[in-house]
């Protein structure tokens, strides 16, 4: 049996492991319980129920997905230019999205709610892209300027548009890179 301080973690990362096996569907906290090896009042008990630990695990995949963005800006070199440092993190963005694909939509789903330990990682997370995107701010106001490459970024990751069409196919989508230069142009 685990130690009472570490059940909340041991209940996200069951239900991490859930979400990555069998999509949101098999979010339940029986489901999570049983693979946690715990009651099936434990998450019930420590989340207040099921929307409770969709929150708990949206906030872990938000830390994750901050310590990924950030791991990608610190290991750019020195000698990076401001434009290869965005298209970097935001490729991360889009990488990040494919790979947890079903956490990912749990993610951007949950933040409606006014928990503020999500609110306050998801808006961590959102500072990296902000960061990157001021030196091309210039003249124009940062919030659209910045809305507008989160909305490009976050467009891709949701469509996967990173994956190349095939020639035959009706729909032909610049790539990544070439998409972010117009705008950041």
């Amino acid at each position: 049996m685990p130690a009472r301080g570490d059940l909340p973690q041991m209940l996200i990362e069951a239900g991490l492991a859930i979400l990555d096996e069998e999509g949101a569907e098999g979010l339940t906290l029986r489901r999570i319980a049983a693979r946690a090896g715990v009651s099936h009042a434990a998450p019930a008990h420590h989340f207040n129920g099921l929307p409770g630990l969709r929150i708990g695990i949206a906030t872990q995949g938000f830390q994750d997905f901050r310590r990924e963005l950030i791991a990608t800006r610190d290991a750019q070199p020195a000698d990076a230019g401001a434009f290869q440092r965005l298209l970097a993190v935001n490729l991360t963005y889009i990488r990040f999205a494919r790979r947890h694909t079903p956490l990912f939509r749990l993610m951007f789903d949950q933040l409606p709610t006014q928990d503020p330990d999500l609110r306050s990682v998801a808006r961590a997370a959102y500072v990296v892209l902000q960061e990157h995107c001021q030196p091309f701010v210039r003249d124009r106001e940062a919030a659209p300027f910045e809305t507008a490459v989160w909305a490009l970024t976050h467009g891709f990751a949701m469509l996967n548009m990173d994956q190349p069409y095939p020639p035959e196919s009706p729909v032909q989508v610049s790539s990544y890179e070439d998409a972010l230069r117009l705008l950041v142009g």
